[in-house]
């Protein structure tokens, strides 16, 4: 009892005694736990200010039931996170990987609608699946990573570059800047007619691409026109010719023979027949047709008439020939001896 009291009065022994250094420690420690309670006060306020704010019908009635009273509606913070999620896209077996916000960027393509790729999901795998080409791809991906902009690998040949193209829904408008820059020649729109019967009857005789039945067309137009060709070359042939006594002389010494073509010769009028489909289908194309001057100014409508006119000049000669032929006086029969 007297040395505690007496290290209690010195200096030196309260120092040394085990009871005043627990009691430091003791007290040490209660600081500290206030301190960290006073900090997680603090961060708990923060937090709650971050937080989305739970309100109630009591807020502004000045009576608030907390959390045991009325309803309470809760107001979500708008986040990203859909478009920060990664896909994973197996292209014949070799994967790519990207985000959600990358193939948005362009809804109106087969990546970027999500009910059209939804078809190709694997759900097994939790991945897409295309069994397309794998070079192509590349470039596919990179055309929505990087905006918009499309290259063809080297290694990757036009048509089956084209065809991904087609397959993934780019669009007209990556179609006709990949034509352009692989250098094709721009086709120019031609307008159509606004009729509907006129631009059926157009597109039945101008684009045989169009329909069957235009694609029937087509082939008869080519048939007469290789039948055409093959009349006019055997009408050259000397077995075919026909020659008619044009003029005499008076004393009956000098003939003159001209070729003058029979109007039932079987050549003629298969070429009649061959002139009455390229004049029908030449009226049908010019009445039917949205612009009759760029019509008339085309080189191979030019053509065309040129081509039907001569058929038409000979036409009349043989009509005249005939018409003189039948208009001649017949000669006189002497009585016989």
């Amino acid at each position: 009892m007297t040395m505690w009291q007496s290290g209690g009065m010195g200096g030196h022994g309260s120092q040394n005694n085990p009871w005043m250094k627990l009691m430091g420690i003791v007290h040490k420690e209660r600081r500290h736990t206030d301190n960290v309670q006073s900090q997680s006060g603090s961060n708990e306020r923060n937090l709650n200010q971050s937080l989305p704010k739970l309100s109630s019908q009591d807020e502004e009635g000045g009576a608030g039931h907390g959390f045991g009273g009325g309803p309470q509606h809760f107001e979500p913070i708008p986040h990203d996170h859909d478009f920060c999620e990664r896909v994973v896209i197996n292209v014949s077996g070799l994967r790519f990987e990207t985000q959600l916000r990358t193939l948005n960027q362009f809804p109106d393509t087969l990546l970027g609608d999500p009910a059209r790729r939804l078809r190709y999901f694997d759900p097994l795998r939790n991945e897409y699946f295309f069994d397309r080409s794998r070079p192509s791809f590349d470039a596919i991906l990179y055309y929505y990573q990087s905006g918009g902009r499309l290259r063809r690998p080297v290694n990757v040949p036009l048509d089956v570059f084209s065809e991904e193209i087609k397959f993934y829904e780019l669009g007209d408008q990556a179609i006709n800047k990949f034509r352009e820059d692989e250098g094709f020649i721009k086709e120019e729109e031609r307008p159509l007619p606004d009729n509907e019967k006129q631009r059926k009857v157009w597109l039945l005789f101008e684009y045989p691409e169009s329909s069957q039945a235009a694609r029937v067309v087509a082939i008869i137009s080519v048939f007469v026109i290789l039948l055409s060709i093959v009349i006019f070359c055997l009408e050259t042939l000397p077995e075919f010719k026909h020659y008619k006594v044009f003029n005499t002389t008076t004393n009956g010494t000098k003939i003159e023979e001209d070729e003058v073509p029979d109007i039932t010769d079987p050549f003629f009028l298969i070429e009649t027949l061959c002139i009455i489909w390229f004049t029908f289908e030449l009226t049908v194309r010019f009445l039917a047709c949205p612009n009759k001057l760029n019509f008339c100014r085309d080189v191979m409508n030019v053509i065309d008439i040129i081509a039907i006119i001569p058929y038409f000049i000979t036409l009349a000669t043989v009509v005249a020939e005939e018409e003189d032929t039948l208009n001649l006086p017949k000669a006189p029969v002497s009585p016989q001896v």
